[in-house]
């Protein structure tokens, strides 16, 4: 029984503490979502994530249907800094759009990136750094899971990437070519309880004609150090191109390093109608080492030895 206890608060304590960080003891991806984290993945980390989907789409007042697959990817690192982490992110689609007009259908295939952005995130506002309040209580189930008003205080972080557009491509505005800038507002809000709250608020190709606007909220919830589901809100808005798209789906943890998802996504209108299947994985070299303080304390690094001097942050398992 004591045994059991001990493999218990050993487990909990996992869970928790890896709370409020930049670097985490096991990967921080961004997915199964697409909203971006405030937190990076720590210096000396280098971290691949990628997915492929499927492409369903009908316009009623069109009259054409698309389908395809995509696959996209994103390369993050982090460099000099915690707090900064620079990126590279593209999503690339392959379909068939059949135009059903006339009384003989018109087919058209298409290929090309829908993004291919180059970025930096920089965390600004940590409301957990230096705290010393938020250490889980290893014996009381219910202090780590009470709510905690200091957790309505989000971590922010800014993006600035540059676009690149192929010039006739069929997946973006007219006007649309070549570089363009993005900027990005990302907030986190990490709740005892396993739950995660992140907010993107985007400007994308700022200064062509169609540059859109767009908001993704996604709501995590971590239920085991395994297992974690998510929902997730995404609005555009421009000239070319409006939507707000729904996605639900889930993630496993196989190994530290390594991290499996799926999700759905679709829509609520049927200019058109949208509906997607998606599968990915996260892969992450550690190359973390955590920095010297001295304060006499003794601690493991990021390779699991004991080493002195260290202060380490902490973050949830699991971040959309």
């Amino acid at each position: 029984m004591l045994k059991l206890k001990s493999t218990l608060v050993f487990i909990f304590s996992i869970f928790i503490t890896s709370a409020y960080a930049q670097y985490t003891e096991v990967i921080n991806s961004n997915r199964p979502g697409v909203s971006k984290s405030a937190f990076s993945v720590g210096t000396g980390v280098y971290q691949f994530e990628a997915g492929a989907f499927t492409v369903n789409e009908e316009h009623s007042l069109m009259n054409y249907e698309v389908s395809g697959f995509g696959l996209d990817f994103a390369l993050r690192a982090g460099l000099l800094l915690e707090e900064l982490e620079l990126s590279v992110e593209g999503i690339y689609q392959n379909d068939n759009i059949t135009f059903n007009s006339s009384s003989i259908p018109v087919e058209d295939k298409r290929a090309n990136f829908k993004n291919l952005t180059v970025g930096a995130k920089y965390l600004v506002y940590d409301p957990y750094k230096n705290s010393e309040e938020e250490k889980p209580n290893l014996y009381s189930f219910h202090a780590n899971n009470k709510f905690s008003w200091k957790s309505l205080l989000p971590a922010v972080a800014v993006y600035v990437g540059a676009n690149f557009d192929t010039k006739n491509n069929p997946y973006t505005a007219p006007d649309v070519e070549g570089f363009s800038p993005k900027v990005m507002i990302s907030t986190q809000n990490n709740f005892n309880g396993g739950w995660v709250f992140v907010m993107n608020l985007i400007k994308d190709r700022i200064g062509s004609e169609y540059s859109d606007f767009q908001y993704i909220f996604t709501l995590t919830h971590s239920f085991s150090p395994q297992w974690v589901v998510f929902g997730e809100a995404h609005g555009i808005s421009s000239d070319f191109y409006a939507d707000n798209i729904f996605r639900f789906g889930g993630a496993y943890l196989w190994t530290k390093n390594f991290q499996l998802d799926t999700n759905i996504a679709f829509n609520a209108k049927d200019t058109p109608t949208v509906f997607s299947l998606a599968f990915g994985a996260s892969y992450r070299l550690d190359f973390h080492k955590d920095k010297k303080i001295d304060n006499g304390n003794s601690a493991r690094d990021g390779n699991g030895k004991m080493r002195k001097n260290k202060k380490k942050k902490k973050v949830d398992d699991f971040e959309s």
